[in-house]
């Protein structure tokens, strides 16, 4: 029987094939820790032209999203239900540039992922700001402290981060577009965002 799993399989992200960068369709995920501005990048990206799916919406379409965790008032992702479901659909590329929405994003075969980065402090008070209990908002800055979805990151497929700490969602979008339009080039920043050093200096 299938766990509710936060994590991907090994097994899974071994099958995944490289990028598949179709002309100008393609699967981007748009992925970082709570707080770090995604849904308003998505909403933004979604004025631009692109289409925006969460993950949350396919994992409730393929029956891999559960009940309502009392502990953080999350709905766990059963991720191995989830990737049976996209291995087949996914294997052709979208009909038009499609961004997947969510923090577990990046655990799926997309084409290019985006990591959203915010300063650990900044983020504590977002978090703040949506009634986060305590013990969640310091959980959600610690992993932002130790690097988010960098610490999960497998596959080929191109990456890039971009900081929301003082951007505003405009900014941020329009660095996201000239990224794609240059066929995500750097496929790796050239460094990544160190908070842990950046508090030493």
């Amino acid at each position: 029987m299938r766990s509710m799993l936060r994590l991907p399989l090994d097994a899974f992200m071994a099958s995944s094939t490289r990028p598949r960068l179709v002309e100008n369709t393609f699967r981007l995920s748009l992925t970082g820790t709570p707080g770090t501005g995604k849904t308003t990048v998505a909403a933004l990206l979604a004025k631009a032209g692109f289409g925006i799916i969460s993950i949350e919406e396919l994992a409730e379409s393929a029956g891999a999203l559960g009940e309502i965790d009392p502990v953080d008032d999350a709905r766990p992702v059963d991720l191995d239900a989830l990737f049976d479901s996209l291995t087949e659909s996914w294997k052709s590329a979208p009909a038009s540039p499609m961004i997947i929405d969510g923090h577990l994003s990046h655990h799926l075969p997309a084409d290019a992922v985006v990591v959203l980065r915010c300063s650990p402090e900044i983020l504590r008070g977002r978090l703040s700001e949506r009634g986060y209990s305590s013990s969640k908002i310091e959980g959600n800055v610690e992993w932002e402290l130790l690097g988010g979805a960098w610490n999960e990151r497998e596959g080929e497929a191109p990456w890039a981060e971009f900081d929301t700490t003082d951007a505003s969602g405009e900014s941020v979008v329009a660095a996201i577009q000239a990224w794609v339009a240059d066929g995500f080039k750097p496929t790796d920043p050239e460094a990544v965002l160190d908070w842990i050093a950046r508090m030493d200096e």
